[in-house]
């Protein structure tokens, strides 16, 4: 789960954020974090619509390389 200060460091840099949802890369979500509460966090997309997503998502900076979300940990 992403923690309150990583969010709020993304929500005051503005950059765009990468949420990794599953395997497949077209269904990242890319967009600015704009609010979040314990469960959820809102995003919004480059095209202006806000979409809110569980938080145990793995969230990391678009400039970045992309994460497996879930890679074997042996």
């Amino acid at each position: 789960m992403v923690s309150e200060e990583q969010l709020n460091q993304f929500r005051l840099s503005g950059e765009t954020v990468r949420v990794v949802r599953d395997e497949m890369e077209i269904n990242d979500v890319l967009g600015i974090v704009v609010a979040w509460d314990e469960s959820s966090v809102v995003i919004r997309r480059p095209n202006r619509r806000v979409v809110k997503l569980s938080r145990i998502y793995n969230y990391a900076l678009a400039s970045e390389e992309r994460a497996k979300p879930f890679e074997d940990a042996t």
